[in-house]
């Protein structure tokens, strides 16, 4: 808009000129040589500028003339130059999709029309780079070094090359001599900061964080961060030679970081060691408000030395309260009450963590307290079952890499703080973990036996004081066994009843018929004593004399009092066939309902009385045997 105002402006002040020239009386005369021009004043005005006009158009004319060939020369530079940078552009587009050769191509034709345009020279190398041809890119970056201009590309070029072929010496070299060079690049900053922490050189590592927050590099909230995960490394360093100085790095570490878990453990650990239990409390406790861990919970259980294992519960509960309902809390009280033996504890808190977040260590923990609380190695085995199929308890994760420790820079890439606290990503069984209900958490409880049904009212209740009272657990007997005694062996071919609770090891009840021994290993082919309930079966037999033989037969009574009886004189009846006499009948069935009987001068197994002193002794009233 200014410049049409000053246009009109000076067309309106040219106008008014040759207005006023025109105004002007009189005639303007020139003599020259005899001759006599005279003219009003616009009409020589006008003249004036036609020739000035016409003198410089001349002027321009022979000025062309005798520059020509420097005009054309400078055309065709241009026209050169147009080529090369289309070409250079055709080549940079053959790059990016990825087409070797005709990048190569266009390329080498850039470079010859543009002498020394450095993108004409990057092209190159990064199409030698493409194709493969890492000597040749390798050249090529080097070649960049000598120019000033173009120095930090080739050592960014180089530093590329090196992370490529693994060569973390000269890749750290490279990226050095970039950071001297051009302090402001970013990646020349991070790629030393990294590299000086792969190598743990921590302090030469905080030089370089500052110089990088002090060129912008990264804002203020990193640089805290980042701070304090190199402080508490090189605090952990040197706990060992020099507590001091690692206890005033931790301290500083804790205080840019809150939520810095193995800077607060730290801390918290130097401090204890200083007789600071105060200070190693809060710090502990700061943290756990944040970010819950394992480490916090058993560092703060043993922050003062020499306290008993209900003093350490009572410390681990304490803390857990300051952020109620966590997994790490639970789990920590319910280590803590195992120490203390308090199971009850345990498994509540336990069960707290199984119905809402399960995990392995929870499973594990469940099957420490079956063992520790029972010895029940069923319930045990049950719960390290699902320990396989739980999901994965949380650990210290960074680009793939799991780690039970905290770590300040990730083996794989060299990034700083990369480690994070986490349930790794990794296949689980399929389904997870079932839905427990609440029986699963109950402790085992005891199960006795209820009394046994009293026997037949002929049958005697009093052992004799020369026979052997074996107590033991009721087994059934199974198909097809026989139950040797002191005068022979019965069949118990019967069918075996449905089993009966039975009565804890070691339990004597007050029944008139039956009492509970130890074991059983004194018995022959009696096996191991069951714990699962018993019922005994009660068989009878009936012989026949006219058949010359003795034909059994079994019946099996489903009640929980049932017993077996069968005499050793039933089985000298099966080997030895009776020729006649009703006497013989009568007793042989009278032996058959007489229980079994074991005497007081022989074992078990013993093959039966050899005298008639011993067969007198075995007809004496004898206690019944429950198999």
């Amino acid at each position: 808009m200014i410049r049409v105002l000053l246009y009109f402006l000076l067309l309106f002040a040219l106008t008014a000129g040759f207005g006023w020239l025109a105004d002007q009386p009189g005639l303007i005369s020139i003599s020259w040589n005899g001759y006599v021009w005279e003219q009003p004043p616009i009409v020589v005005a006008l003249v004036a500028g036609i020739a000035l006009v016409a003198f410089l158009v001349v002027v321009w004319v022979i000025r062309v003339i005798l520059k020509s060939p420097h005009i054309a020369s400078r055309f065709f530079q241009r026209r050169r130059k147009d080529k090369g940078y289309s070409a250079l552009s055709q080549g940079l587009i053959a790059l990016g999709t990825g087409n070797a050769k005709q990048a190569r191509r266009h390329g080498i034709d850039a470079d010859r029309m543009l002498s020394n345009e450095p993108a004409t020279k990057l092209l190159l190398a990064q199409t030698a780079q493409l194709a493969g041809k890492d000597d040749e890119a390798r050249q090529r970056f080097e070649a960049m070094l000598e120019d000033p201009e173009t120095k930090a590309l080739g050592l960014h070029g180089l530093f590329v090359e090196a992370e490529r072929h693994r060569e973390p010496v000269a890749a750290r070299h490279y990226a050095e001599e970039a950071a001297k060079t051009s302090p402001g690049l970013e990646w020349a900053g991070k790629a030393v900061l990294g590299y000086q922490a792969v190598a743990h050189h921590w302090d030469e590592a905080l030089k370089t964080l500052e110089r990088n927050y002090a060129a912008k590099l990264l804002d203020k909230k990193s640089y805290r961060r980042q701070r304090a995960v190199i402080l508490t490394a090189l605090a952990l360093k040197l706990e060992d030679g020099e507590p001091e100085r690692a206890f005033a790095l931790a301290k500083e570490a804790h205080g840019l970081a809150l939520d810095l878990v193995p800077a607060a453990v730290l801390t918290s650990r130097l401090a204890t060691r200083r007789g600071d239990i105060r200070k190693a409390s809060k710090v502990l406790e700061a943290t756990w408000r944040l970010s819950p861990h394992p480490d916090l919970a058993e560092t703060y259980a043993h922050v003062r030395t020499g306290d008993s294992a209900v003093d350490r519960l009572k410390r681990v509960k304490s803390l857990s309260a300051q952020r109620a309902n966590t997994p790490e809390g639970a789990i920590s009280i319910a280590r803590a009450a195992m120490e203390a033996r308090e199971f009850e504890e345990a498994r509540a808190q336990l069960k707290k963590v199984l119905q809402s977040e399960p995990s392995r260590s929870a499973c594990l923990l469940m099957a420490e307290v079956e063992e520790a609380e029972h010895g029940d190695k069923g319930r045990m085995r049950d719960w390290l079952a699902r320990a396989v199929k739980a999901p994965l308890d949380k650990a210290w994760v960074a680009d793939g890499v799991i780690s039970n420790e905290w770590q300040a820079v990730s083996p794989v890439t060299g990034k700083l703080d990369a480690f994070q606290w986490m349930t790794p990503s990794g296949p689980t069984a399929d389904g997870g973990v079932e839905t427990l209900e609440d029986s699963v958490f109950e402790a085992p409880a005891l199960s006795v036996a209820a009394p046994v049904e009293k026997a037949e009212a002929d049958a005697p209740t009093e052992p004799a004081d020369d026979v052997v009272e074996l107590k033991a657990q009721p087994v059934a007997p199974q198909s097809g066994d026989k139950v040797e005694t002191g005068s022979g062996s019965a069949d118990t071919s019967a069918t075996s009843a449905p089993v009966a609770p039975s009565k804890p090891t070691g339990y004597e009840g007050t029944t008139d018929d039956v009492k509970f021994a130890p074991s059983l290993q004194d018995l022959p082919d009696s096996g191991a004593p069951s714990k699962e309930p018993v019922k005994q079966v009660e068989t009878s037999a009936e012989a026949s004399s006219e058949d010359s033989s003795v034909e059994k037969t079994s019946e099996a009574s489903v009640s929980t009092s049932e017993t077996v009886e069968k005499t050793a004189d039933q089985e000298a009846a099966d080997e030895k066939k009776p020729e006649s006499g009703s006497e013989e009948e009568a007793g042989k069935k009278d032996d058959l309902n007489r229980p079994i009987e074991f005497a007081l001068s022989r074992m078990p197994d013993d093959p039966g009385p050899e005298d008639e002193e011993d067969k007198a002794k075995s007809k004496a009233p004898r206690p019944r045997f429950f198999n």
